[in-house]
């Protein structure tokens, strides 16, 4: 997913004690699925509310849902983003270059999961606090907005997203 500059600014700033509990784990130089597991704690401790955006960031884009860059370690060994999700917008079904944290702070993200044969195996509503954590393989999914509030979602990728560009690797559709 593409993501918008660096260069804005948020209404809250990110918790000290979130980039300080990434920071150590991201340090500790374990495998990915320990590592999204790890971030994933710190996130559920530290989760800020949809207020790390501006209300005019929160109304999203209309096309797609809109990335906001809210972090990039200095050492490109991870970004924050938070995502907006419009009602009905989609993402296509993806995996990830890196391991990946979501944690949402508004509304509900759907989420389908599928194995690598592309079958569908599970599906899940993310509801305000939930947090999940997953790396590759095994992290290929799709994330719909399938009610009619706006969705926020901040995302840690193991990573410099602007590096690079997008937390895709492939789609598959």
């Amino acid at each position: 997913m593409t993501t918008s500059p660096a260069r804005q600014t948020t209404a809250t700033p990110l918790p000290a004690e979130l980039l300080a509990g990434i920071r150590a784990v991201v340090r500790t130089h374990e495998d990915w699925d320990r590592t999204a597991g790890l971030v994933a704690d710190r996130l559920r401790r530290h989760l800020p509310g949809a207020d790390v955006l501006t209300a005019a960031q929160r109304r999203g884009a209309p096309d797609r849902p809109a990335g906001h860059v809210l972090h990039v370690e200095p050492d490109g060994t991870f970004s924050v983003v938070a995502l907006v999700w419009r009602p009905g917008q989609t993402t296509r079904i993806h995996d990830h270059v890196t391991w990946c944290v979501v944690g949402v702070l508004q509304g509900v993200e759907h989420e389908e999961l599928y194995d690598e044969r592309l079958d569908l195996i599970g599906v899940r509503d993310n509801h305000v606090g939930e947090v999940s954590g997953f790396a590759p393989p095994g992290d290929i999914h799709r994330i719909r907005n399938t009610h009619a509030e706006t969705a926020v979602s901040l995302h840690v990728y193991g990573t410099d997203i602007t590096r690079i560009g997008s937390s895709a690797r492939r789609s598959y559709d």
